[in-house]
């Protein structure tokens, strides 16, 4: 089975402005929101809205063994994951997928 694509993450200037820009533009469900952070999903994929300071760009893969790239950190929505970097340098987020499937949260 192939892994999933769980969400790609952009930076904002600001995540109370971009998310009604999204939501007026296009049809989806804010799936979570804070501060420096909010989760956007659409019927195929998921878009993470992130504060410079707080997030790189990124995009995010569900793995069963997420703990096998490293230690991984517990975030404010209870999911678990780690930063690791591709040969270029792109961010890459390995979420574990235990803590994302079925999270109320989400």
């Amino acid at each position: 089975m192939l892994d999933n694509i769980h969400h790609l993450a952009i930076q904002v200037r600001n995540i109370d402005e971009s998310i009604s820009w999204y939501r007026e533009k296009f049809n989806l469900n804010v799936k979570y929101q804070d501060d420096s952070w909010a989760l956007l999903e659409f019927d195929n994929i998921s878009i993470a809205l992130v504060l410079k300071d707080q997030h790189p760009n990124h995009f995010g893969i569900l793995k069963d063994n997420a703990e096998s790239f490293g230690s991984l950190k517990k975030h404010r929505d209870d999911t678990k994951s780690i930063y690791i970097s591709d040969p270029s340098g792109n961010s890459v987020e390995i979420l574990d997928k235990k803590s994302v499937v079925g999270n109320p949260k989400l």
